[in-house]
């Protein structure tokens, strides 16, 4: 068998792999991942909690998506380089900062069952989260918007399916502060490499 190597799919699979990581990396700790936590403590209903996080980041980072595509649209390449770079790099400060969650949020859905519940709760908490403007910058960077909800939704589920299913536990033995710095060398990474248009030095 012989596997055939397509140069013109690596730039889609690092936005896959990119988006994913970084969204994985950067959900831990992340006030969606202890909404997670929550809800599983309090409904301990497993399967439909995943599905309503499946839907709600799906239609929201599908949004987030969308207005990328769109910025790349009217915004002119330079503009947008230094727009994308600075984003990047905020991104990175920003996923520094320890995140709580508002009781508010998870109140606003009691009485809609567990998947409804998960998909209002998770939807609303990830409005304007740090991980829907991940997935507005990724999608502007790649030209590549459904391959970048793809891989945020599944950062998002790599990062909350076990919080749902050993809770607390479980992130009591995550170093999260290095996770954090981990995902915000990423994003300060990518960011500098925008703006520096450091790929076109070895063209």
């Amino acid at each position: 068998m012989v596997i055939v190597f397509c140069p013109a799919l690596e730039p889609l699979m690092e936005a896959l792999f990119i988006s994913t990581g970084v969204v994985a990396l950067a959900e831990i700790g992340d006030k969606t991942q202890l909404l997670a936590f929550i809800l599983a403590a309090r409904f301990k209903k497993p399967l439909p909690i995943i599905a309503g996080i499946l839907v709600a980041t799906l239609v929201n980072h599908g949004l987030a998506g969308a207005l990328g595509a769109w910025i790349t649209s009217v915004v002119s390449p330079e503009v947008m380089r230094w727009i994308l770079g600075g984003s990047f790099i905020g991104m990175a400060i920003w996923t520094l900062i320890p995140d709580k969650i508002e009781e508010e949020e998870t109140q606003v859905a009691k009485h809609l069952g567990v998947f409804g519940a998960t998909l209002v709760t998770f939807f609303l908490a990830e409005m304007g989260d740090k991980t829907q403007i991940a997935t507005v910058a990724l999608a502007a960077h790649y030209g590549a918007p459904l391959l970048v909800i793809a891989g945020t939704t599944l950062g998002m589920l790599v990062a909350d399916v076990p919080a749902v299913f050993v809770g607390n536990k479980f992130a009591a033995r995550i170093p999260m502060k290095l996770v954090h710095a981990i995902a915000a060398g990423i994003f300060a990474v990518m960011g500098f490499l925008t703006i520096f248009q450091v790929d076109k030095l070895f063209q």
